[in-house]
């Protein structure tokens, strides 16, 4: 899995070469312990890793908050620390405060956690100031592609024309992602039959065990049965009190649950772009898997795929600095509606819309990249696709896709 992940060990190297700790968070066997201990590692002869749920390391962070000042070194290299799952530890912030304030000149430091760790950037938190955010998702084909993972050309040239000399391997990795997901273990084995019984084992641990426990949840069962019809629900304004009637909660204990399934990173969802678009919807978000294979419907799972390539990419160009990126939809009272649209320090910079046949611009892409006069970009699942017509290109998804940064 080394190579598949050069793209995050890159980012490793930038965030963490200004002496700040690394914060890697993301789903739960996403790759975050590999990346940590087998590619960023390599790199660190003298290496201390530490994970809070083995249970004699519980004890060692009381009695020895210093601990990893007792390694052995091979050289003369500044140490690298890597905190697994501290986050579990009910002091941990205040914790990583105080080494970070006392060792910070002399050690790197890198958390990485299942949970949502960027829920604690906020202002007034302890560790303000102190830390760098890292979103390690499971693989995408952006990533496996193997392309510059520095945005700037591409946003600089949106409407240009892929290159589909590789457009046969961009294929099978879709394809791939699609059957098995892009979780890394279920990916490389490419086995049904391991993968249905990893999905069974994740989601029983995942939302029976971990969101119980840590959150204190007592009604597991409704809870399990209200994500098991979000994958029905993907792709279309989400409707809470619906859901709440389904499975007969309130609309705050739906609302509720589904924050925790966006935190634990079962799921995420898009808000609506409402600047500069009249009569258009303000209050219903959509809601996309991290999983898309959980998805039925080849159209939907198609959209839920291009929606988690694009929110792995604005969240990676949110956490390098190239500013300020969003994920949103558009949608407006008449119920036209465009898929995707992305914004760059709250301004909108494109649009995409996903097809999965139909080579004609749609009309709702249309009429709002004439409103916003930004360009658009409408992918078609066929092959060899690329047109430009008034500022906007219509090419082929997986290519498309495959560029992206």
């Amino acid at each position: 899995m080394m190579n598949e992940r050069e793209k995050y060990k890159n980012c490793w190297d930038e965030l963490s070469k200004d002496n700040k700790m690394v914060f890697i968070s993301g789903p739960r066997q996403s790759g975050k312990t590999t990346l940590a201990k087998e590619i960023i590692a390599k790199d660190y002869p003298n290496l201390c890793y530490y994970n809070y749920d083995y249970v004699e390391n519980k004890a060692k962070l009381i009695k020895e908050p210093s601990f990893f000042q007792d390694i052995n070194r091979r050289d003369n290299s500044i140490p690298l620390v890597i905190f697994d799952e501290i986050h579990k530890y009910t002091e941990w912030k205040n914790y990583l405060k105080g080494v970070y304030d006392q060792f910070h000149d002399s050690y790197k430091f890198l958390v990485s956690g299942s949970g949502r760790l960027d829920v604690y950037q906020k202002g007034g938190d302890s560790l303000a100031g102190r830390y760098f955010l890292l979103h390690l998702w499971p693989f995408t084909l952006g990533e496996l592609a193997g392309n510059d993972s520095h945005p700037e050309p591409f946003l600089n040239n949106l409407l240009r024309v892929p290159d589909f000399s590789g457009v046969a391997r961009y294929k099978e990795i879709w394809d791939t992602l699609s059957s098995f997901s892009g979780f890394p273990e279920p990916f490389l084995k490419k086995d049904p039959l391991f993968y249905q019984r990893w999905i069974n084992s994740y989601y029983k641990q995942l939302i029976y065990e971990d969101i119980r426990d840590l959150s204190q949840v007592r009604q597991a069962e409704n809870m399990g049965t209200l994500f098991s019809l979000l994958p029905s629900k993907v792709g279309s304004p989400l409707s809470i009190n619906q859901l709440a009637l389904d499975i007969k909660v309130s609309p705050q204990t739906v609302t509720s649950w589904i924050q925790l399934f966006e935190k634990f990173f079962l799921c995420f969802s898009l808000s609506p772009w409402t600047k500069k678009i009249s009569r258009s919807i303000v209050k219903e978000r959509k809601l996309y898997l991290i999983n898309f294979t959980l998805i039925k419907n080849e159209g939907i799972r198609l959209e839920n795929m291009v929606a988690l390539e694009l929110y792995r990419a604005v969240t990676m160009w949110t956490d390098l600095g190239y500013g300020n990126f969003s994920l949103h939809f558009i949608r407006n009272k008449e119920k036209e509606e465009v898929d995707f649209l992305i914004a760059r320090d709250n301004k909108p910079i494109f649009l995409v819309e996903v097809k999965t046949k139909e080579e004609s611009v749609s009309r709702p892409l249309k009429k709002f990249q004439a409103i916003l006069n930004i360009p658009a970009i409408q992918l078609v699942d066929k092959p060899a696709i690329a047109k430009i017509v008034d500022n906007i290109l219509v090419t082929s998804l997986v290519t498309w896709v495959a560029h992206l940064p």
